[in-house]
């Protein structure tokens, strides 16, 4: 694993942190199981406050790139996992939010084609 921050870059280091693992793990540059250095190994490593590491190392947890198994360490974790469970979240809800309105499934479907053409830009 290689990170570099740059302090004139503007970015708060934690979030070059951050967004350089995200990076690295969805890329495959970092695989599913990888064990990450401790915090304090990889605040050492880069000249950085114990505290930025791990607010680095909390919010990739939170957003499923990395998971904490105790004492054993921190890990890649599966990517999408999180962002699956969301998605199908956010899916469920709409699903019961249109049926409530009285949307039919075929107007529902359209809508949630049209939403996903505005996202993507097809």
């Amino acid at each position: 694993m290689t990170l570099k921050i740059h302090i004139d870059d503007g970015a708060p280091p934690y979030e070059q942190v951050r967004a350089q693992i995200s990076e690295q793990a969805r890329s495959g540059v970092l695989p599913v199981g990888y064990r990450l250095p401790t915090v304090r190994g990889l605040a050492e490593s880069l000249g950085l406050a114990a505290n930025t590491v791990a607010k680095a190392y909390r919010a990739l947890e939170g957003d499923g790139v990395i998971e904490t198994r105790g004492r054993n360490g921190t890990f890649v974790a599966a990517a999408g996992s999180a962002a699956e469970r969301e998605v199908a979240a956010g899916a469920q809800e709409f699903a019961s939010r249109a049926r409530r309105l009285g949307v039919g499934e075929a107007d529902a479907l359209r809508a949630v084609r049209d939403a996903l053409r505005a996202a993507y830009g097809d």
